[in-house]
């Protein structure tokens, strides 16, 4: 098992610090890598998406990363933006056919109602101030556009799974996340109602199997260059009766 997460000069970097995705850039499209579980939800982020219902419809991606959930937008008839603020990972974006925007979630320079759908997919808990991403994606939409979201909720199951095992198993790079940052669902559909957008929320989990296999071939080092929109042997993201640990947003902008 190897950890991926220090500094190339072999100093920890303190958690949620941006420039772990730097350190981690060669991981972003391994299919059993340190971001796997991240494909998976992109994977599911881009069945909450339909296909465009008029031309030149615009789908702005809020931290895009590598662009993981372009492989899933294929075909759907959308001119796909990701805004970040890592320009490593931007870069691969770009490799995937996404138009990079070098930017912040909490201040997008794009223009108010462009967006015919925002994703926001492992977002919110990464960002100190997750009230103004939540303000800029619904800022973004036009009347009637979707908002597709997935997060980690502010619960001590979250943390427990998330952080205190998830970062102790070659799972989740550690010091990924901080937990501080981690956003209440009840909370999030209250912010997005005020904002215009009715959001509602399931609990989401990773397939049990599929997940352990995964796991084992991470300990034994088995890991390859993903193929853009091979699902392989990777777990299915699952509806889940409980959002006490991970979940999914779809909602719409009021007209």
């Amino acid at each position: 098992m190897r950890d991926v997460s220090p500094k190339p000069s072999g100093v920890p970097r303190p958690p949620n610090d941006p420039g772990q995705y730097d350190d981690l850039a060669d991981e972003w499209w391994r299919p059993d890598g340190a971001f796997a579980m991240l494909h998976w939800l992109a994977r599911a982020r881009g069945a909450l998406v339909p296909p465009a219902d008029r031309p030149g419809a615009l789908l702005v991606d809020l931290g895009c990363g590598a662009g993981l959930l372009a492989p899933h937008l294929a075909g759907k008839g959308y001119r796909h933006v990701g805004v970040d603020l890592t320009r490593s990972a931007l870069a691969l974006a770009t490799a995937h056919g996404v138009t990079a925007v070098n930017g912040d979630a909490t201040a997008v320079p794009l223009a108010d109602g462009c967006a015919d759908v925002v994703a926001a997919g492992e977002l919110l808990e990464h960002v100190p101030d997750w009230r103004r991403a939540v303000a800029e994606a619904c800022r973004l939409l036009r009347p009637g556009g979707l908002l597709v979201l997935d997060t980690l909720n502010d619960t001590l199951l979250s943390r427990l799974v998330a952080v205190e095992i998830g970062e102790r198993l070659p799972a989740v790079p550690r010091g990924i996340h901080d937990p501080r940052l981690f956003v209440d669902h009840r909370a999030l559909v209250a912010e997005c109602a005020r904002h215009g957008v009715d959001l509602r929320v399931r609990g989401v989990r990773p397939g049990l199997r599929g997940t352990v296999g995964w796991l084992v071939r991470r300990m034994r080092g088995r890991e390859g260059q993903a193929r853009p929109g091979s699902a392989g042997r990777s777990p299915q993201i699952r509806p889940t009766w409980s959002t006490a640990v991970l979940y999914q947003g779809r909602g719409v902008r009021r007209g």
